[in-house]
């Protein structure tokens, strides 16, 4: 993946394959993401980074993860486009 660092360990090359918004409360927008494949499981919590056209990297907390029929949901405030590569990284 062009531009992140090499893997260290805890932390896994994915590709997001679906968004859907989660919630929106005022301000606060909650938007549900899939990857093709995560180490993330119900419960963890950790982070999702991505480099941006630009070059800039991008680190996005997971807020939340959900396992809703086998389907696995990452819950962010920033969404990410499908196709997007990112490396995550659970931190508990």
């Amino acid at each position: 993946m062009s531009g992140l660092s090499e893997s260290r360990k805890g932390e896994f090359s994915t590709v997001v394959t679906d968004i859907r918004l989660e919630s929106r409360v005022g301000a606060t927008v909650r938007w549900r993401m899939t990857l093709d494949h995560t180490e993330f499981a119900a419960g963890d919590v950790g982070v999702l980074q991505a480099v941006a056209r630009s070059g800039t990297l991008i680190e996005i907390p997971v807020l939340a993860v959900l396992d809703e029929d086998g389907d696995i949901w990452h819950v962010v405030e920033k969404p990410l486009a499908g196709g997007t590569d990112v490396v995550g990284r659970v931190t508990r």
